[in-house]
């Protein structure tokens, strides 16, 4: 446990180091909608930072570009758009979200708040700006599914901030009805051979198993939406 700890603290260290260090700014549909000809297709829309924009890589090899091949192979008319701004925060994503609305939503990917807790941000502030985001998409889509991305802190912020940060994403889920997955990084954070020269970013290898793992909870939603768009009503 203790080089588990090590090896994440050194982890997010780097991370706040390069996301405060490095702005960049994507927003990308990513892949063909895969829609029946004529039909708009649904919107998948990721609004993160580096994580999910593809920091340090071609903007196809982040998940949300290997998410929108998933969902093109599933044969499910819905595009992905990539929303993600490195070195952003909560508080960043609340004030560009109108701008990212400009076009329906049917399902919203957050995956804001690493930031937030590597530069030990009030706690409260994180939770009431993701609070305000799942109130503004719903205000503007009211049918629209939210799925949390959930996120760590390093061990030496102290278990007590620790505890409160995840605890800031398991009960947003639980009160505001939204998908929880755990740790968007499960699987890739630590493990070198998963991250660019950095040691945080994930490379192409480890956006494949990002992608996996929210692809893990978008395709039921996606399946869900769309046997409930193609039902016929029954006179």
């Amino acid at each position: 446990m203790r080089s588990y700890d090590h090896g994440l603290s050194t982890f997010f260290r780097t991370l706040l180091t390069v996301f405060t260090a490095n702005l960049g700014i994507f927003g990308l549909a990513t892949g063909s909608s895969g829609n029946t000809p004529g039909e708009p297709p649904g919107t998948v829309l990721f609004l993160g930072d580096s994580l999910t924009a593809g920091y340090g890589l071609d903007p196809e090899t982040a998940y949300p570009a290997l998410v929108q091949e998933m969902i093109e192979a599933a044969g499910l008319p819905f595009k992905a758009i990539n929303a993600g701004v490195s070195g952003d925060t909560t508080a960043g994503g609340g004030r560009r979200l109108k701008w990212s609305l400009r076009r329906p939503v049917d399902v919203l990917v957050l995956a804001l708040g690493a930031n937030d807790g590597l530069r030990g941000f009030n706690l409260e502030a994180t939770r009431g700006n993701l609070r305000r985001i799942v109130i503004d998409v719903r205000e503007a889509y009211p049918t629209a599914v939210i799925i949390l991305a959930g996120m760590k802190v390093p061990p030496n912020m102290g278990p007590e901030y620790s505890r409160e940060f995840e605890s800031i994403f398991t009960d947003l889920a639980a009160s505001g009805n939204l998908t929880l997955i755990p740790f968007l990084l499960e699987g890739v954070a630590t493990i070198p051979e998963l991250n660019q020269s950095d040691g945080i970013h994930p490379n192409p290898a480890g956006h494949k198993v990002v992608a996996k793992t929210v692809w893990g909870f978008l395709r039921p939603v996606l399946e869900a939406r769309s046997a409930n768009q193609n039902r016929v009503p029954q006179p």
